[in-house]
């Protein structure tokens, strides 16, 4: 019987199979030598989620979040990266109780390159595909992040109305409801306003938020 161990094991291998030690070092110069690199390209991380899709196939909400999991619990980036694109590609599936594991992702990310494709690629789209009071009680986690202390969950806050404003479907009111939250955590006793989070405010504005 095929698990997601399984799974997870075929991905591993096929990304160390992917190595090379020169894009490994560009990495650590890049994102720094919290996470282990092997040093795949983005280009091999995506194949390598198809092909274990073809080759694990039927795998439900359970598998996925699961295998997510697995692949999220060591610090190597390219397995966390491969987490995300199975998360994007599965994104169908997630739940507004799935929120609850990607913060815990976001919060361990270390790096925009994770970080910001949960917000966007992960978070944004399930949130358009939820109704009444499973979009509600998502709102409401987006509003904790927004209002919380983290910065890279106010960044994810902020980004994951893009895909909304981007398909022409934003709401201007939440996006200011979420501005005003960030900005009230950034205001708060001791706290600087973070650049990376004003920048994530802009970019959407960009895309056509009021």
């Amino acid at each position: 019987m095929t698990t997601t161990s399984d799974a997870a094991d075929f991905i591993d291998d096929a990304l160390q199979y992917e190595s090379s030690w020169e894009r490994a070092e560009d990495y650590e110069r890049r994102f720094g030598t919290g996470l282990t690199y092997y040093g795949a390209s983005v280009g091999a991380v995506r194949g390598t989620i198809r092909n274990a899709e073809r080759r694990f196939a039927g795998l439900g909400h359970d598998d996925v979040t699961a295998l997510a999991a697995d692949l999220w619990s060591r610090p190597v980036f390219e397995r966390r990266l491969a987490a995300v694109v199975l998360l994007q590609s599965a994104v169908r599936l997630l739940r507004h109780s799935d929120l609850t594991r990607i913060e815990g992702f976001l919060r361990s990310a270390q790096v925009p390159d994770l970080a910001d494709p949960l917000a966007v690629d992960v978070v944004g789209p399930m949130l358009l595909g939820l109704r009444g009071q499973d979009a509600a009680r998502a709102a409401s986690v987006l509003d904790r992040w927004a209002a919380g202390q983290d910065p890279a969950l106010r960044r994810a806050a902020v980004l994951a109305h893009l895909p909304a404003f981007r398909s022409g479907r934003g709401d201007d009111a939440a996006f200011r409801r979420t501005v005003r939250l960030v900005a009230g955590a950034g205001a708060g006793a001791g706290r600087e306003r973070v650049p990376a989070v004003d920048d994530a405010v802009e970019l959407v504005r960009g895309s056509g938020a009021a």
